[in-house]
């Protein structure tokens, strides 16, 4: 049975979105048309940006919970196996006959990724599966994978006071749904660029600017840019050698909703954001890469 860590106390972040199994090759190309190519290495494990979220946390000694799609098969027993191992709360957890979700992932040299995946339409959690209140996060983070169950909980954080932070990978009608609707966005260089129309990074965050109270675009090597009521800011990457970059941005979001629980200043939580997501980058496969405390603080308080 699973206990969560200091039950006594409220969870620091609730993690709602999407879970899946990783299958994750390591390759010496691309494989081309017709191509039979063998990996050099393979790491399975299970994945997706809320539940990887949730598992982050717990290794940087926070509390969290996921709510997610989980089938009734093997690799949906193997991923709740994987979260109650971690210390996560899966009491929240949904799970029906569709099949668990597969991504497959091919890493090239330089951490370079291309992700196949395969989702059942019917792999998701009804809007009315659970109550906010049930959990009573200090923290709500969504990856938009789960938009209509996402959006109730977020008006439901916002009657209760409890900020909300959404993880925008890409532009696609779940994000468009739930972007100007949170206190915290956070998007990839791919959601600003596609969104705004900006390759420039400060352009495209002050296009952003009004979508929510604090906005933020990570820019791969270039940092993460945020914008608040002070202005706008920077905070440069780690320089570390990249092995594989899946994950990384599942790692940052996961130390800033964790920070802002923990009521860090903007600026030490986006240093050790930035931290997280760059240790995350030096080892194959996006969960096994997860750092723990003792890691991140060997980096960013330097």
């Amino acid at each position: 049975m699973f206990r969560p860590k200091n039950s006594a106390t409220r969870v620091d972040v609730f993690c709602v979105g999407f879970a899946c199994i990783d299958l994750s090759f390591n390759t010496t190309h691309h494989p081309t048309e017709d191509e039979k190519l063998r990996a050099t290495a393979l790491q399975t494990s299970g994945g997706g940006p809320a539940s990887n979220a949730a598992v982050a946390i717990a290794r940087l000694d926070g509390t969290a919970a996921f709510c997610g799609y989980l089938g009734q098969d093997a690799f949906g027993e193997a991923h709740l196996a994987e979260l109650i191992a971690e210390g996560v709360d899966v009491s929240k957890v949904y799970r029906a006959e569709a099949p668990t979700p597969i991504a497959t992932v091919i890493v090239k040299p330089g951490g370079a990724r291309t992700n196949v995946s395969y989702r059942s339409s019917l792999a998701r959690v009804p809007e009315d599966a659970i109550k906010l209140q049930d959990v009573n996060p200090k923290v709500l983070l969504v990856d938009g994978h789960q938009p209509l169950l996402s959006l109730k909980l977020i008006e439901t954080a916002r009657s209760l006071g409890i900020p909300t932070v959404l993880d925008a990978g890409s532009v696609n009608d779940s994000t468009s749904m739930l972007y100007n609707k949170v206190d915290y966005l956070i998007t990839s260089e791919k959601f600003a660029r596609d969104f705004t129309g900006e390759d420039d990074p400060r352009v495209a965050l002050a296009t952003l600017d009004g979508a929510a109270p604090f906005v933020a675009c990570t820019w791969g090597n270039a940092g993460v840019y945020w914008q608040d009521v002070d202005g706008q800011h920077h905070m440069p990457a780690y320089d570390v050698e990249t092995v594989d970059t899946n994950g990384a941005g599942d790692a940052f979001h996961a130390a800033f909703a964790l920070g802002i629980a923990q009521q860090m200043p903007a600026k030490l939580n986006m240093r050790r954001a930035c931290a997280v997501g760059a240790l995350t980058c030096l080892k194959v496969g996006a969960r096994p890469a997860l750092p723990k405390t003792i890691e991140v603080e060997r980096l960013y308080k330097v």
